[in-house]
């Protein structure tokens, strides 16, 4: 009876209640703490999600492999997937809804040594390429290949952690790796001259990369509590792009980064957040078309049935006022 009163006296000086009131959201991330997911920890540490009845919980990932089965299998509400890995894994059975775009274009990018002898993606024929299991590029490696003219088997994928990507390559333990973009500068830092790259996006294989996914089971329950999520967490990023260094800050704990080098990546990042030209879309949104595109390119890939693209994402969480700066 006195638990009841008092709930009804905050209530009605418009004090939160209890913090069992909160709704519990567990965000699982794709790897571990960096420069794109600086704005999360920066709308946490600041109460914004509180302010919204959100008790957040971010976690560490293993991929987006890894991310997709935690979110696909109820075990936390969202996560950060990359969206093809994301449809391999929906193919298979796991309910995923995507909420939100981070990367709207494909962040996938292959990296080499030109004085090992490759002088573009062609020479990667025959050659040893490392990268983890659940690495997103491994993952969609017959996408890209096809992107490539190679077949899936033409190369040799040996496992690594994803920490010793830049030792392994310089080592000449492995003849290539992958990368997402927003680490680029580390490669350019440490090969200089003798580095060779591609970017996919830039040989025509576009399709989007990570974004916030949604058990659908959770999701179809609890739509307001999902949309007040998503909305928080596309004012951040929104907030980041206008304040990068202060966003930046908030993450240099968590990743173990200097301040300096988050913010080169954040650049990156935000490169990757950019729209198509005069596309008139919220922060975030997804253009149908390309979600049909990149439906199809897993679907033929993969041989998966039962995609529908108008089902594997949605708008209607997000904020159509909240737009890219």
């Amino acid at each position: 009876m006195i638990r009841r009163l008092l709930a009804g006296v905050l209530l009605a000086l418009g004090v939160a209640g209890p913090a069992e009131a909160q709704d519990r959201i567990t965000l699982v991330l794709n790897w571990v703490p960096g420069s794109d997911h600086a704005p999360l920890y920066w709308a946490q540490q600041r109460g914004l999600y509180r302010e919204v009845n959100i008790n957040l919980t971010i976690e560490n990932g293993r991929g987006s492999g890894f991310a997709a089965q935690r979110v696909g299998a109820g075990q936390a509400q969202f996560g950060i997937i990359d969206m093809p890995a994301a449809l391999q894994v929906r193919g298979a059975g796991a309910d995923l809804v995507a909420a939100m775009a981070i990367y709207v274009q494909s962040p996938y990018g292959l990296y080499w040594r030109r004085s090992s002898g490759i002088t573009g993606p062609g020479d990667l024929r025959g050659r040893r390429l490392g990268a983890p299991p659940a690495d997103a590029a491994r993952v969609m490696w017959p996408m890209i290949a096809r992107a490539l003219n190679l077949g899936p088997n033409d190369v040799t994928w040996v496992n690594i952690a994803p920490e010793a990507k830049v030792a392994s390559l310089q080592s000449g333990a492995i003849d290539a790796t992958t990368h997402f973009y927003n680490v680029h500068y580390i490669y350019e830092r440490v090969f200089g001259s003798d580095l060779g790259f591609v970017l996919t996006r830039d040989i025509g294989f576009n399709p989007y990369g990570n974004a916030f996914f949604a058990n659908g089971a959770w999701l179809r329950a609890n739509q307001d509590a999902a949309r007040r999520f998503i909305r928080v967490t596309q004012r951040a990023y929104a907030e980041c792009v206008q304040q990068p260094e202060a966003c930046q800050q908030a993450v240099v704990g968590p990743s173990n980064t200097s301040l300096e080098d988050l913010r080169v990546s954040w650049d990156l990042v935000v490169r990757l957040m950019q729209d198509e030209p005069g596309a008139n879309r919220s922060l975030g949104g997804f253009d149908p078309a390309r979600v049909e595109t990149t439906v199809a390119a897993v679907r033929d890939a993969f041989n998966v049935q039962g995609l529908q693209p108008a089902q594997v994402f949605t708008n209607d969480l997000l904020d159509p006022a909240i737009r890219l700066p």
